[in-house]
């Protein structure tokens, strides 16, 4: 996508929020609103600017966490774990408003920076973890770019017809990079692409495991978090590869020996899981059905909406994107009249 592109999608998508925000204030559209809206982040920690930040809208604050959750409370929204949605939605009497908290991937910061906002609320979160990325034996490829396409003026990768040079000079440039890059990732054995994406950092000096261990929770750091009576651990697979794009066999592998790993920390076997990536390309109905028959209570998605009984192991979330840092959005995304207008 171009950069010219990418502006224009984020002024659409401020816009839509805008109106959202306004007609939620004037109280129009109130059939929009799920009883029931999972949350989704992923870092939570001071934003301290880059000249390249491809992964910003994956990043809020500690302030706008604190921010989303005492707008919530004065919405009328209770805080709840994730494992007790199922049964909140199963009672159609019931016209409480629910809200529940989800960051995937286990990023330190989750302990450091989001843990003492949640525990200011009396808010229970879901950490997701990817044995991967907990053990620093798997690289974050996205991490991983934004290092390398940040810092170099130019890199040589083969994406299939003979090395070619791309030209880092411009931000625009380097996202345009950030995109081939991606979409080579995602086109093919995701497994052998992301290790010629490591081999490229390390021609660079760059050492992609190194990123993982700086960014995320180990074990032991896991096993303080889910000490606290407000935090829960979910499984996140092995490898962090999308699930649909694998055989069964090995889809299924990812998804029960990441639940072993959550249980050898916790000492709890859990009942939750996130879908890597979570869209529709990386998670159909296959990876919903196996995570029922693994056991799985919940398994969530990062598809827009709001959850609904009769689908748990394929259940939407809302984005707390870092793009839109603003209360008033919250409240617009609560009330589903974004959702309404993408006839969602």
């Amino acid at each position: 996508m171009g950069q010219w592109k990418r502006r224009l999608k984020r002024i659409a998508i401020g816009g839509g929020l805008e109106a959202a925000w306004l007609a939620n204030a004037a109280g129009l559209v109130k059939e929009a609103r799920g009883r029931v809206v999972i949350f989704t982040l992923h870092h939570v920690r001071p934003h301290i600017a880059q000249p390249f930040e491809p992964n910003q809208h994956l990043e809020i604050t500690p302030e706008f966490l604190d921010a989303t959750l005492r707008r919530l409370k004065r919405s009328g929204y209770r805080f709840v774990p994730l494992d007790a949605v199922p049964s909140l939605l199963s009672d159609p009497q019931d016209d409480r408003l629910f809200a529940a908290f989800t960051l995937d991937d286990g990023y330190r910061n989750n302990f450091v920076h989001a843990l003492p906002v949640f525990e200011r609320h009396g808010a229970p979160f879901t950490v997701f973890v990817a044995q991967g990325f907990a053990e620093s034996s798997h690289s974050i490829w996205w991490e991983t770019l934004a290092v390398l396409l940040g810092r170099e003026n130019s890199i040589e990768f083969n994406f299939g017809q003979g090395r070619e040079r791309l030209a880092l000079d411009t931000p625009v440039r380097k996202w345009d990079a950030f995109d081939r890059l991606a979409e080579f990732i995602h086109r093919q054995d995701e497994s052998r692409a992301i290790s010629e994406v490591d081999a490229l950092a390390r021609c660079h000096g760059i050492e992609p495991v190194d990123i993982t261990r700086e960014l995320v929770m180990e074990p032991q750091e896991l096993r303080e978090l889910a000490a606290s009576p407000l935090a829960s651990l979910g499984a996140h697979t092995i490898s962090h590869r999308a699930l649909a794009r694998l055989p069964h066999a090995e889809a299924r592998i990812e998804m029960e020996i990441s639940a072993d790993y959550v249980e050898s920390i916790t000492g709890t076997r859990p009942r939750t899981i996130a879908f890597p990536y979570g869209t529709t390309e990386a998670t159909t109905g296959r990876e919903a059905d196996l995570a029922a028959k693994l056991g799985f209570a919940i398994a969530v998605t990062t598809q827009p909406g709001f959850p609904t009984p009769s689908l748990p192991t394929y259940m939407p979330r809302i984005s707390l994107n870092g793009f839109y840092q603003k209360p008033r959005y919250v409240s617009a995304l609560a009330s589903g009249i974004p959702l309404k207008l993408l006839g969602k």
